[in-house]
């Protein structure tokens, strides 16, 4: 994954103070919000300037993160934030590997700039913008490859309490809780040294899991209520209009997490959520499979999206009605992709 001399290009050019942006993909979840924080506490300990830009804005319920507060929004703060850019002298690209994942607007001024740019980053079929490419598909999680980054660079002794805390975040959600098949025993290892440098697991899970609003705990048990089994095909999906997120004050990051209870159902392998975006007119849609059902294929094929063999996300300009129907319909070919 590392090649020895990017290694060394990289830490040749980090050797000395520089002006750095990082950068992660629209909607950021755990994973992209702890990759990110985590380069970004590791490599201000360097004595770089570094700024944190996310395309939009991130979940509250990840605001406790360390340095969160800082965190400039691309679509909120656009010229700060393509100031920030412009001026970089290198950025990070983390947990996407293509320009799209951060938004039409975004995406397009990414591509302006003739910057140098690394790309970490665990998803399949990386686009190639990137000077530095660091693209592994065998990692469950890009928190667990910036973990590996910095010790590749000899920065160990930098991993300290917001550096760990930061990466733990982002392995503890993209794993699923430890329980996904991409979960080795090197997380494990990494994990057990995250704890030795100060990260406290038990409030991690709390404020992630057990931090939930009245109205959030409402919207999911609409979305259990309105969950569908399709028998002949092994799956399952749950739907959202935008009639309820509106019923329930929808914020966002209240949906996340729920579409893996559609595979918690007997028999089920495949799953998806549907939900209504009337302002973005589209419907956004979350899969996940178990085994050799290959979500990420389907996804691309049939959702302009993508992700992993077992979760990825797409999204459609159809109706609500029309993309479920649309997804029924083509699960019989899922199994030929």
């Amino acid at each position: 994954m590392f090649q020895k001399t990017d290694l060394q290009e990289l830490k040749n050019i980090l050797s000395t103070p520089k002006r750095i942006s990082i950068v992660s993909h629209r909607n950021p979840d755990g994973d992209a919000m702890g990759s990110s924080l985590g380069l970004l506490h590791t490599l201000k300990q360097l004595n770089h300037e570094v700024t944190f830009v996310s395309p939009n804005e991130f979940p509250e319920f990840l605001g406790w993160l360390p340095k969160a507060n800082e965190v400039i929004t691309f679509e909120r703060d656009t010229e700060i934030a393509k100031k920030a850019l412009t001026e970089a002298e290198l950025i990070f690209t983390l947990d996407f590997n293509a320009f799209h994942r951060t938004g039409e607007k975004m995406g397009a001024f990414l591509a302006t700039l003739d910057i140098p740019i690394a790309l970490i980053d665990h998803h399949e079929l990386p686009d190639d913008y990137a000077k530095y490419q660091f693209s592994d598909t065998s990692y469950g999680s890009t928190c667990q490859m910036i973990y590996d980054f910095i010790n590749a660079l000899g920065y160990n002794s930098l991993i300290n309490k917001d550096v760990a805390t930061c990466i733990y975040t982002g392995i503890l959600t993209d794993s699923g809780g430890f329980r996904f098949p991409k979960t080795t025993p090197e997380t494990h290892k990494c994990v057990a040294e995250l704890i030795e440098r100060g990260v406290n697991n038990s409030e991690v899970y709390n404020l992630l899991y057990d931090n939930s609003t009245y109205n959030r705990l409402q919207l999911l048990g609409r979305a259990l209520q309105n969950l569908k089994i399709v028998p002949e095909h092994n799956a399952s999906y749950i739907t959202l209009t935008q009639a309820e997120l509106d019923e329930f004050n929808f914020q966002k990051g209240d949906t996340e997490g729920i579409v893996n209870y559609g595979l918690t159902i007997k028999d089920v392998f495949v799953t998806a959520i549907f939900i209504e975006n009337k302002e973005e007119g589209i419907v956004k849609i979350s899969f996940r499979s178990q085994g050799n059902y290959d979500v990420n294929k389907f996804a691309r094929k049939y959702f302009n999206g993508g992700g992993h063999i077992n979760a990825a996300g797409g999204k459609s300009f159809s109706s609500l009605e029309e993309t479920v129907n649309q997804f029924i319909a083509n699960l019989a070919n899922l199994n030929q992709l």
